[in-house]
């Protein structure tokens, strides 16, 4: 029986992916979607594993026998859902621990790690508390201007602690990566965080300054980042980066800032605990 429950589960997470938005969503729209597909099933499959878990492999469960697989494939998944996080969270330790080694500078009044690379590349780096790393082709190629735009983009990044829940976002994608949609809501919700952070730094800076930074970075970017990195130039499909320049050219980023109206879905997700009374130890 706990077996049957965990192929459910794992049918409703694959279903939850599959809901199809509005042919012209909204940008409120998208950034639900989103959410939902890449938090929602991951979420389920856990809190599945868990109730069944807690319940323990002897009894009987609605007349049926439960056995020893479903209990062992829950333990399995949740082993292996710690195991990512422990090695997703010393990754970014590490990563952390690696850039305060290298040499700080005030870059426009802003504190910066600069590293000696000689190409163009501005990020935040870390989790909750990040570290804003520049390097010396950044410095050298970039005009004052185009750097203060790129920086307070970055400091968007920073002020909604994009590092941090994309981190745990990262993760929740990592348990499901074999889900089909996955990586396709991954995808919307790195262009979804970029918009954001174009709109504040849009309201601070010109648009079009913040535009052809945009451009320039993009054209010179080498590097694919962590989930524990917010950067201004992350490799970016063609259609992603002219739907930003657009917003930035047309003064329309439309404003995303409530991003817990998915978690209305948490009553879904927290179902497979309402099974424990039904499972009986004799």
């Amino acid at each position: 029986m706990h077996l049957f429950m965990l192929g459910i589960a794992l049918t409703l997470a694959v279903g939850v992916q599959s809901i199809n938005l509005a042919e012209q969503p909204t940008p409120r729209q998208r950034l639900q979607r989103s959410l939902i597909g890449i938090l929602v099933p991951p979420l389920l499959l856990i809190i599945t594993a868990i109730a069944v878990i807690w319940m323990g492999p002897q009894g009987k469960m609605l007349g049926q026998s439960t056995g020893l697989l479903g209990y062992g494939l829950a333990w399995g998944f949740c082993g292996w859902a710690l195991v990512l996080a422990g090695i997703l969270m010393i990754q970014a330790v590490r990563s952390l621990q690696q850039i305060r080694s290298f040499p700080t500078q005030q870059l426009h009044g802003i504190k910066v790690r600069v590293l000696d690379q000689p190409i163009l590349f501005c990020a935040q780096i870390g989790l909750w508390h990040p570290e804003l790393v520049v390097t010396e082709g950044f410095i050298q190629t970039l005009s004052h201007q185009q750097q203060q735009a790129v920086l307070t983009h970055e400091q968007a990044h920073y002020y909604y602690r994009d590092t941090f829940w994309f981190f745990w976002l990262g993760w929740c994608r990592r348990l499901t990566g074999w889900f089909p949609q996955t990586e396709i809501y991954w995808e919307e919700l790195l262009l979804l965080r970029e918009l954001r952070a174009d709109r504040w730094a849009a309201q601070r800076i010109d648009p079009l300054l913040l535009a052809e930074s945009l451009v320039l970075m993009v054209r010179h970017q080498t590097i694919t980042p962590p989930a524990h990195c917010a950067t201004f130039s992350a490799a970016t499909p063609q259609n992603r980066l002219a739907e930003r320049i657009e917003a930035l050219l047309t003064e329309n980023i439309p404003p995303q800032e409530n991003y817990w109206e998915a978690w209305g879905w948490i009553g879904f997700v927290l179902l497979p605990l309402l099974t424990i009374p039904f499972h009986h130890y004799f």
